[in-house]
């Protein structure tokens, strides 16, 4: 019985160890302005774990720092496409789409076209 107990707890402190408390990830997020940048930072530090989220304009790439033991990257991804915004391989709804802003209708070529120029 007590070796049995000894075997439970070594592979829970295991289990324990195997989740990273600060893991780095980063994803390509569809997206065209800084409104579109505060959104998708906004729904990524309101979800539990994330510590870090930075979503850059002109590359699309949005870099994260998470607790494994608190959420992971399917969490995020869906707190992401919940507020219109695609996902590398995964596309917002488009009622949530539809709840962008104009200017950040990331879909249509027009606007792309437009915040180019901006720049």
């Amino acid at each position: 019985m007590k070796k049995l107990l000894v075997i439970a707890l070594m592979l829970t402190g295991t289990l324990t160890f195997a989740q990273n408390k600060n893991a780095k990830v980063s994803m390509e997020v569809d997206g065209v302005c800084g409104m579109c940048k505060a959104r998708i930072e906004k729904a990524c530090l309101n979800t539990k774990g994330v510590k870090f989220a930075e979503w850059s304009v002109e590359t699309h790439e949005l870099k994260l720092i998470y607790d494994e033991r608190k959420t992971n990257i399917e969490t995020i991804e869906k707190q992401v496409l919940a507020v219109g915004h695609d996902v590398k391989g995964l596309k917002a709804s488009d009622e949530a789409y539809a709840s962008v802003h104009a200017c950040c209708k990331y879909r249509d070529e027009d606007v792309k076209d437009e915040h180019e120029q901006k720049e």
